[in-house]
């Protein structure tokens, strides 16, 4: 497997697939401290985040995108974009379900790490949904703090009740 730097539009359209929901990231803030609990569900759904369709041009206009590959295919997939803050944002992170569990999305975070300090970033930061757990324990995991709680986004949606983590790395 290596990875590299996406310089072709095919390689931006990985699929995405079902994933179990199987808990809760439950966020509290008590005394300027971020703080956290798991609850698992008692019936375990799936969930499929719609395909993007996304544009070289506009990728690498507001950021950039790397790549997993093996035997010159794209298997895992995590697109960046910029922001003001010394954090760059990232904004979608998958990897084919045949090759998860081996390390490959956290080897992506890592090469983006690397693109991103040279550009001047001091961090990463992204989103997870309170009820992706596996997301949420993955980003823990790769030494990323929770930074914030927003808990207003799906009120107006069939989501209501969701809320979203925020989550940072620092370099």
């Amino acid at each position: 497997m290596n990875l590299k730097l996406i310089d072709n539009e095919a390689d931006l359209q990985l699929k995405n697939y079902d994933f179990n929901l199987f808990g809760r990231l439950v966020v509290t803030r008590t005394n300027d401290q971020w703080k956290y609990s798991e609850v698992l569900f008692d019936k375990v759904q799936t969930m499929k985040f719609p395909d993007e369709n996304y544009k070289l041009s506009e990728v690498n206009q507001n950021g950039f995108a790397v790549g997993a590959f093996e035997n010159d295919k794209c298997i895992g997939l995590a697109i960046f974009a910029n922001n003001w803050n010394h954090y760059i944002y990232l904004d979608d992170l998958k990897v084919n379900p045949e090759y998860r569990k081996q390390g490959i999305a956290s080897q992506l975070l890592e090469f983006a790490k690397k693109i991103s300090k040279e550009q001047g970033y001091q961090g990463m930061y992204t989103i997870g949904q309170d009820n992706n757990l596996a997301a949420c324990k993955f980003y823990l995991k790769n030494n990323f703090e929770i930074g914030g709680l927003n808990t207003r986004d799906y009120d107006f949606t069939k989501q209501l009740g969701k809320f979203d983590v925020y989550f940072y790395r620092k370099y």
